[in-house]
C-alpha cells in the first residue's frame, strides 16, 4: 500500500485524514510542529490515538526546519505528500502576520522541495475558500479569477497555489490544491466557531455573533472533507497535450499537471440557523452578543463542488444539524461536561 507523508497530523484535519488512510491500510508518516496556537494537549491526544495504530509513525518539528523535513522524507520515502500543516485562522493573522509567512510560505516551499527531490507521484496541498476574497458570484467555482484576498492568511494560501503551479510546470510534479470551506467536526480546533459556541453556551457565557448574524457559510463536515482528499489522491492531474483537451469547468492548468479543487458541502447556511442548531443540540439557549463585521471577514462562502464530483464521483452531503449533534456529543465526552 502507498506510503503517504502528511504534514499536520496532530491538527484537526490531518488527524482525521491519517485515521482514514490508516483504516484503508496506507503507511502514514505524520509531521507536525506542535505549535501553541491552541491547546497543545489536544494535539498530543490526537497523535497518541494515531500512534496506537500500526502503520503510523510521526516526527515533531517545524516545517521551517528544511533539513529535518528532508531527513524524514529520505527515511520514509513517501509516494504521496499531503500538506495540511499551516498557521491557520483569519482573525489571528491580523495580529501575528509574520507567523503566516514563516509557516505557510517558507514551510510550504520546503514541502515542495521535498516533493520535487523525491519525485513523489502526487503532491496535494491545502488552500482555503478565503482565497476567493471579495468575489461575490456564488457558488464559487475553481475556474473564476481569485485575486482579491482580504487577509494575510488568504494571501499566503493564494501564494501557495502560485508556488505549486510553478513547481508543477517546472518539474512535472503532479499537484492538486484543495480549497476548504468552513470545516467543523469532532476533535475540532478550539478557535473555531462551533467549539467556542458550544463551550460558551454550556458555561453560560455570551457568544459573539459577527455582522449581526447576517452571514452565510458552507459548513463542511471533517469526515466528508477527508473522504474528498482521500479520493483526490487517486485523481492525479496530468499535463494536457493541448489546452483544447481541458473540459469545461476543469481547473487543470494548460501548461502543468496542476489543478485546484473545491471541497465544500455545496450549500450555504445562515449563521443564525447554525447557532439555533447548536442550541438545540446542547439543550440550552445562547446569550447572543451581536457584533459588527470583523475586519478581513466576508459575509458569505458557498462552494460549487461539481469538479470534485466529476473527478471522484463523490459529493459531501452531511447535514449540518447532524454534524453539530455529533460534535456536541464528542465535546461533552472529551471535556466531561
Amino acid at each position: 500500500m502507498q506510503r503517504v507523508l502528511i504534514t499536520g497530523t496532530a491538527g484537526f484535519i490531518g488527524f482525521h485524514l491519517a485515521k482514514l488512510l490508516l483504516s484503508e491500510g496506507f503507511q502514514v508518516h505524520g509531521y507536525d510542529g506542535m505549535t501553541d496556537y491552541y491547546d497543545v494537549t489536544l494535539k498530543q491526544r490526537r497523535h497518541q490515538m494515531l500512534l496506537q495504530t500500526p502503520g503510523f509513525s510521526a516526527t515533531e518539528d517545524l516545517l521551517e526546519n528544511h533539513e529535518r523535513l528532508m531527513q524524514v522524507a529520505d527515511e520514509f520515502q513517501p509516494e504521496v505528500i499531503v500538506h495540511l500543516a499551516a498557521q491557520a485562522g483569519v482573525r489571528y493573522s491580523l495580529e501575528h502576520p509574520r507567523s503566516y509567512i514563516d509557516s505557510n510560505v517558507v514551510g510550504t516551499f520546503n514541502v515542495m522541495e521535498v516533493a520535487r527531490q523525491h519525485k513523489v507521484g502526487h503532491l496535494l496541498m491545502a488552500s482555503t475558500s478565503s482565497v476567493y476574497g471579495a468575489n461575490e458570484d456564488m457558488p464559487f467555482t475553481e475556474v473564476e479569477k481569485a485575486d482579491t484576498q482580504l487577509t494575510i492568511y488568504s494571501a499566503t494560501k493564494k501564494a501557495n497555489e502560485a508556488m505549486g503551479h510553478s513547481y508543477a510546470h517546472l518539474w512535472d510534479l503532479p499537484t492538486t490544491m484543495f480549497r476548504f470551506f468552513t470545516v467543523y467536526g469532532t476533535w475540532g480546533r478550539p478557535d473555531l466557531a462551533l467549539y467556542k459556541f458550544v463551550d460558551a453556551i454550556l458555561d453560560g457565557r455570551p457568544i459573539d455573533i459577527y455582522n449581526h448574524g447576517e452571514m452565510y457559510r458552507d459548513f463542511t463536515n471533517v469526515n466528508d472533507l477527508v473522504r474528498g482528499i482521500r479520493l483526490l489522491i487517486d485523481a492525479v492531474p496530468v499535463r494536457p497535450d493541448s489546452p483544447e483537451n481541458i473540459e469545461e469547468g476543469d481547473s487543470l492548468s494548460p501548461v502543468a499537471p496542476f489543478r485546484v479543487v473545491n471541497i465544500g458541502n455545496g450549500d450555504k447556511v445562515r449563521l443564525m440557523d447554525f447557532v439555533e442548531a447548536i442550541e438545540e443540540a446542547v439543550g440550552k439557549k445562547a446569550i447572543r452578543n451581536y457584533m459588527p463585521m470583523q475586519m478581513g471577514d466576508v459575509p458569505a462562502t458557498w462552494a460549487n463542488t461539481d469538479l470534485l464530483q466529476h473527478l471522484t464521483g463523490y459529493r459531501p452531503q452531511t447535514d449540518f444539524k447532524d454534524g453539530i449533534a455529533q460534535f456536541v456529543e464528542w465535546f461533552r465526552e472529551y471535556h466531561g461536561k
